[in-house]
């Protein structure tokens, strides 16, 4: 699977399934499917699209609000299926 999608795929199931966005997170280790996982989450880090929530138990992941906009245009155009779903 090509690294944009699967990109697409982990921001589609933080913002749709379980609208983690800002302070709301979601802990890392229910993200196990992705293949690439430490790589998708460096690079949407890196670009600050994904927030990272240290804790002491555990690392909780969520999608920075600030780009709501062009990452949900990112996530539709990988997945034109999808187009429409996150508000």
């Amino acid at each position: 699977m090509p690294l944009d999608l699967e990109k697409a795929k982990l921001m589609f199931k933080l913002a749709y399934s379980k609208k983690n966005w800002g302070a709301k997170y979601d802990r890392l280790e229910h993200f196990k499917r992705f293949q690439n996982l430490k790589e998708v989450i460096k690079e949407l880090s890196k670009i600050n699209w994904i927030l990272i929530h240290n804790k002491s138990n555990y690392t909780g992941i969520s999608l920075n609000p600030k780009f709501k906009k062009e990452i949900v245009e990112f996530i539709e155009e990988q997945m034109p299926d999808v187009k429409g779903w996150i508000n």
